[in-house]
């Protein structure tokens, strides 16, 4: 409940939706497989199945909370990291086409400049 009231956006509506089922006399366990069906977002699902079996075995919500965010972390660190691991092979191509050649000209054009004076001298 806190969550569709004090936030905004597509999770709080689906919560909302949710809570407006289970006062309709749906029970908990069918309208959190019913929020689980209707989304495509692959945490919303596995916490929302998580919750209907927690509620089938009697298991504590409080620790299946703590069990899900600590997963979502996990998750979330392991999308950042991969996009990490990407990010090398993104900057080689603008740094092959555009810095590495700027670098050639003003390291190496000193010296060509040197070299032309040098033979037309004679």
């Amino acid at each position: 409940m806190r969550v569709a009231k004090n936030t905004t956006g597509p999770l709080a509506q689906e919560f909302s939706r949710l809570l407006q089922e289970m006062q309709l006399g749906i029970g908990r366990m069918e309208a959190m497989r019913a929020v689980a069906e209707r989304t495509t977002i692959a945490d919303l699902k596995s916490f929302c199945l998580a919750m209907v079996q927690a509620d089938q075995l009697g298991i504590p919500i409080g620790r299946v909370l703590r069990i899900q965010s600590q997963e979502m972390r996990v998750k979330r660190r392991q999308r950042a990291e991969e996009k990490a691991m990407k990010v090398p092979v993104k900057i080689m191509v603008p740094l092959v086409l555009f810095i590495l050649p700027c670098l050639f000209i003003v390291i190496i054009g000193p010296a060509v400049i040197q070299i032309i004076g040098a033979f037309s001298s004679r």
